[in-house]
């Protein structure tokens, strides 16, 4: 477990906050990338959910080795549901 101090930010100096990250394509060349890869992209939406808690994840085969892994208002919040693009 890790803890960080914040630090408040004079309002006139607050950097305007970049849009968070809603789908990320993947693109895989070998077989044993595909389960790690999955997972840490999951893990990053995963972030971006938790402050929304408006939707799930989506993880998409769109052909071996390519994947699509997207925040989807049909997916319940806290669930990740898979599918494969036909």
């Amino acid at each position: 477990m890790s803890t960080a101090t914040l630090e408040r930010i004079p309002a006139a100096a607050e950097p305007v906050e970049a849009e968070a990250v809603r789908s990320i394509s993947l693109e895989f060349s070998s077989a044993s990338e595909v389960h790690a890869g999955l997972e840490e992209a999951v893990a990053e939406l995963i972030e971006v959910a938790a402050k929304e808690a408006a939707c799930g994840i989506l993880v998409t085969r769109i052909h071996p080795g390519r994947y699509t892994v997207a925040l989807d208002e049909s997916v319940p919040f806290g669930e990740t549901y898979e599918s494969i693009a036909a």
